[in-house]
C-alpha cells in the first residue's frame, strides 16, 4: 500500500487521531505559541498610518502570519498604492520596530510551554518556523521559558516567507527530516498554505485571527482549539510523557 500524502490526509482527516505518526513538529510563533496577534495588528496599523494609509484592522488580522514585505505590498495595493521592494522592506522594518516596543512582555498561549517542554524531554524533534524578523523572535521564545531554546528558522533565512513553503522546507532541512513526515502547527491561513506547498501535514490552531472553518478551508488537516489538545494526542500515542 502506498503511504498517504499530506493532501490525502487533509481530505480524509477529522481528528488528530486520524493522522499518520509525525517524525517532527514545526511551529509558527505569533498567535500559535505566544499571544501576539493583536500587537502585530497594532504595529502594522501604525506603520501604515505613518505611510499615509489607513488599513482596516480586520484585513490586517487576515494577513498576520504572512511574509511582512508581501503583506505590505498586498494591503497597500488594496488601498490603491503600489510599493516597490525598498518601500515594502522599510514598511516591514518600521512595523517590526513598533512591534518590538509593544511586545515587551509576551504571554505564552495555553498549552504552549507544556507542549514544548514535553517535546524537549522526548525523542520527537521540533522547531519553530516563523516569518518574523530575527530580532523579534528572541523575546517571544524567551517568554515560553523552555529548558533549552528550540531550533529556529526565521524570515531572514529565506527570500520568501509564508505563504511560500521556503521557510518550512528550510526548517525541516535543519532538523534532517523529510517534509512529508512533518506536522506544521499554525494559526493563520498562510501557515496552512505554506504547509501544503511544503507537502507537510497542516495542523490549525484557533488561537489567532482565523476560526476552524477558515483554517480547514485553507488546507488544515485538522483544526484544534488549543495546543493542549495536541499535547494530549501526543501523550496518547506515547510520543511524549
Amino acid at each position: 500500500m502506498n503511504p498517504t500524502t499530506p493532501r490525502d490526509q487533509a481530505a480524509g482527516a477529522r481528528t488528530l487521531a486520524d493522522l499518520d505518526q509525525p517524525a517532527a513538529l514545526l511551529f509558527d510563533l505569533d498567535g500559535t505559541l505566544v499571544d501576539t496577534v493583536q500587537r502585530r495588528i497594532d504595529a502594522w496599523a501604525e506603520a501604515f498610518r505613518r505611510e499615509g494609509l489607513i488599513v482596516d484592522r480586520t484585513r490586517l488580522g487576515a494577513y498576520i502570519g504572512s511574509d511582512g514585505r508581501w503583506l505590505a505590498r498586498e494591503l497597500a495595493r488594496e488601498e490603491g498604492r503600489e510599493l516597490d521592494y525598498a518601500q515594502t522592506e522599510e514598511l516591514d522594518r518600521v512595523s517590526g520596530a513598533i512591534f518590538d516596543e509593544l511586545n515587551s512582555t509576551p504571554i505564552p498561549l495555553p498549552g504552549a510551554t507544556e507542549l514544548l517542554t514535553a517535546l524537549e524531554e522526548s525523542h520527537l524533534v521540533f522547531a519553530v518556523a516563523t516569518s518574523s524578523r530575527p530580532g523579534q523572535v528572541a523575546v517571544s521564545v524567551d517568554a515560553l521559558r523552555l529548558p533549552v531554546p528550540p531550533p529556529i528558522t526565521d524570515g531572514s533565512h529565506v527570500a520568501n516567507a509564508k505563504p511560500e513553503p521556503d521557510l518550512l522546507l528550510a526548517s525541516a532541512a535543519q532538523l534532517g527530516i523529510r517534509p512529508e513526515r512533518c506536522w506544521y502547527v499554525g494559526d493563520s491561513k498562510w501557515d496552512m498554505m505554506a504547509s501544503l506547498r511544503a507537502k507537510m501535514v497542516a495542523i490549525g490552531v484557533t488561537s489567532g485571527a482565523v476560526d476552524a472553518d477558515g483554517l480547514i478551508a485553507a488546507g488544515a488537516a485538522v483544526a484544534v482549539a488549543s495546543l493542549t489538545e495536541l499535547l494530549v494526542e501526543l501523550q496518547r500515542r506515547g510520543l511524549v510523557g
